[in-house]
């Protein structure tokens, strides 16, 4: 598939041209090398010695770096994009804000479900999510700022070879919030959380710096099927009132949010946690916020519960299904006396309670040759890095170490995973 860029013929900012070096990387060529490159550093070869390599070859240094940077962030996208990644450009900054695939996968799902049959990406960046609808069969308008961007999103796009059927796309170098939306049904923004740039940006704390604004986004989302893709800590008192809003973790590690309105949000559905692990995926969903579960006694089992879960605040509907209690009011540990197995949790057997105070938790933890400890705390001052540092760890057992608040006191719970 050949993807054609539209220019819109907008004024840029400076720094927006092709970096050094770059040029070269967009020719059929630079494929075959790249992936030499990386198969040489995946074999232990420096890339020192592949520069040194290069440039006996008469390659020029901006070149050289341009090659080695892109064989490195390659090897970095698989974690993302497996091994798509080694068909794709990327810039630091693009791969640093692209979605998983195995998100990307279930953003671009919803649209097909919905019936939209195409969807304008705004602010496509590298082209990930446009990607995945070309992928699900939806025709993709991908809107961005930054010519070299979208030469880039364009590369991966026609080097996309994951099946994407009679689906097309087409690159459009425009501003976002002034392309003509004339020709779509739906429309995907993950606006841009960081500073402008290819590569050392920073990142935005202030949503009103969002690139596209929140207001905007939120405004075009009552005109048509909207998603739009935010940081995992978004504030929630912004959430609108008539959007689903979806935090996702994968792996245990929590990514983001979404927020989905019109055909795109789901029947009776307002809060819902989604939890990766691998290939598989578990949902926790309800109509509005779940009340927290009443603090009951310590348990043989404490719960701690996916920080997707936290922020969906579902923990008193995780806590029905495990027959749990809060540990203390406002403490997001749940604790039993039975095991109930759940992918909405980490799961642990309490062996004891610990004194609280440092010196006799150091004396504690030496008697039983405690030497490996992971630290957890919820409801405690303390920094878990530099206790562990303090308490001189020594022995050949290991455990977990909860420092929390049981019916309101500060308390110590040694535990290990079930």
């Amino acid at each position: 598939m050949t993807t054609a860029i539209e220019d819109a013929g907008l004024p840029q900012p400076a720094g927006h041209s092709t970096p050094p070096g770059w040029e070269p990387l967009f020719a059929p060529d630079a494929q075959q090398r790249l992936a030499a490159l990386e198969q040489a550093l995946d074999a232990g070869e420096s890339a020192f010695a592949l520069g040194s390599r290069l440039r006996a070859e008469q390659l020029p240094g901006d070149e050289v770096a341009a090659l080695l940077n892109q064989a490195e962030l390659r090897r970095k996208a698989r974690s993302k994009f497996g091994a798509a990644a080694s068909g794709m450009l990327f810039t630091q900054a693009g791969l640093e804000q692209a979605s998983r695939a195995a998100i990307t996968r279930r953003h671009a799902e919803r649209y097909a479900l919905a019936g939209l049959r195409t969807v304008a990406d705004l602010g496509c960046g590298i082209g990930s999510e446009s990607i995945a609808l070309l992928t699900a069969g939806v025709d993709v308008m991908a809107v961005e700022l930054d010519p070299f961007t979208a030469r880039v999103a364009a590369h991966n796009l026609s080097s996309s070879e994951q099946g994407v059927g009679s689906a097309h796309a087409r690159v459009v170098v425009e501003d976002a919030q002034r392309v003509s939306l004339d020709s779509v049904d739906g429309a995907f923004l993950d606006p841009a959380r960081r500073t402008s740039g290819h590569r050392n940006t920073k990142r935005l704390t202030n949503p009103d710096d969002y690139s596209p604004s929140l207001d905007f986004a939120f405004g075009l989302a009552e005109r048509m099927p909207t998603g739009v893709k935010l940081g995992p800590g978004f504030d929630r008192d912004l959430l609108p009132d008539a959007a689903e809003a979806q935090w996702v973790s994968m792996d245990g590690q929590l990514v983001e949010t979404g927020i989905w309105f019109g055909a795109l949000a789901r029947q009776g559905v307002a809060r819902s946690a989604l939890v990766l692990r691998g290939d598989e995926a578990f949902e926790l969903s309800a109509a509005s916020d779940a009340e927290d579960a009443e603090a009951q006694a310590l348990g043989e089992y404490l719960y701690e519960p996916d920080g997707a879960v936290i922020r969906a605040r579902l923990i008193g509907l995780l806590a029905e299904q495990l027959g749990a209690g809060m540990v203390s009011d406002g403490i997001a540990y749940l604790t039993a006396d039975a095991l109930t197995p759940t992918p909405f949790a980490q799961t642990f057997r309490v062996l004891e309670q610990l004194p609280s105070s440092e010196k006799q938790l150091k004396r504690a933890l030496s008697a039983r040759g405690i030497g490996k400890l992971e630290i957890k705390k919820r409801g405690a001052d303390v920094d878990p890095a530099v206790l562990r540092t303090r308490l001189k760890l020594k022995g050949p057992h290991s455990a977990t170490l909860f420092l929390t608040r049981i019916a309101g006191k500060h308390t110590a719970l040694l535990a290990e995973r079930v």
